[in-house]
């Protein structure tokens, strides 16, 4: 099986499927019930698929099931060994809460092309293609990152925009970008579309950085490596347990930064469903009885669409 677009269609139906199973939890307040809804769907699902899949990116170990958890075979096995990175319901407390922004993601690859991350917390830097490559360096100042960005888009700084997490550990970052008069777009949750937002001009932010969950890094990278943008990350190890399972991972190196090439090697789908209506997709409706979803779909050196898919109540 090639990632071609019969295995597009396919991958969009299972996020479809998966952002629908918890649309009647929305606004409910509990956020749990909400992710395994789109868990459950999501794994019934991909188990139909004829792929020899493993989880890469998932929620944690097998402990830690009914969820999606790395390590999870999936698939009948009648097919190529495939690299699965999930996350069924990014935001979890947008669903909760009714909130824009929530979204079901996964990304697949042929086995080897995605990096397995460990659940732990990434230093990450997000800038759109028209910005040099080594224009923004995670061990660079935030003045400098933002000077560079500003010099290569020929744009005063007070007329970028910066994204990240609003979150008590950003508060330097924050009152550095203050400081700088720049922009700021500040989200309660849901870093994979945070940093997808790099991608397309129309939502007018210049970077995304600051620091969120590895999985969900790796998650982005596959969506930002189809657009040429520029990503790079570093693993935040603070408990000796994190370096110990990132150790047996076979990451040798703790420090290290990693950009896209280390992250997605070859082809990979990206799939973001929504669940509410966000910046990047509308959320689940009910249209003349049936469901409609909207999937923000990538895939390298292909075109990248958003598509509507119309799915019939069950």
């Amino acid at each position: 099986m090639n990632l071609n677009k019969q295995l597009i269609d396919k991958l969009i139906e299972i996020t479809s499927y998966a952002a629908v199973a918890c649309h009647k939890y929305i606004g409910k307040n509990d956020k749990v019930i909400a992710d395994k809804a789109a868990t459950d769907a999501m794994r019934k699902n991909l188990n139909k698929l004829d792929i020899n899949g493993t989880v890469v990116i998932g929620e944690g170990e097998l402990d830690k099931a009914p969820m999606l958890y790395i390590g999870e075979k999936l698939g009948t096995g009648n097919g190529p060994e495939i690299d699965i990175a999930v996350d069924p319901l990014e935001g979890t407390n947008f669903a909760a809460k009714n909130l824009p922004g929530a979204l079901s993601v996964m990304s697949l690859s042929l086995k080897g092309n995605l990096f397995n991350a460990p659940e732990t917390y990434m230093d990450k830097i997000a800038v759109g293609n028209d910005v040099p490559t080594d224009a923004t360096d995670l061990d660079f100042s935030i003045e400098k990152n933002i000077k560079n960005i500003a010099d290569a888009k020929n744009k005063d700084i007070t007329k970028l925009t910066a994204c990240l997490l609003d979150r008590p550990r950003h508060r330097k970052i924050i009152d550095k970008l203050k400081e700088l008069k720049v922009n700021l777009k500040l989200i309660s949750d849901g870093d994979v579309s945070g940093a997808l937002l790099v991608t397309d001009k129309k939502h007018n932010i210049d970077i995304f950085l600051g620091i969120g969950g590895g999985p969900e890094g790796v998650l982005a990278a596959c969506a930002l490596d189809a657009f040429n943008c520029k990503f790079q990350g570093r693993f935040l190890f603070e408990k000796d347990e994190d370096k110990k399972r990132a150790l047996q991972m076979g990451i040798e190196d703790l420090t290290k930064k990693y950009n896209l090439n280390d992250i997605v090697k070859g082809e990979s789908i990206f799939c973001a469903t929504g669940i509410t209506s966000g910046d990047l997709v509308s959320g689940v409706k009910i249209i003349n009885g049936k469901y409609v979803t909207q999937t923000f779909v990538t895939k390298k050196n292909s075109m990248v669409n958003v598509i509507k898919k119309e799915v019939p109540i069950t």
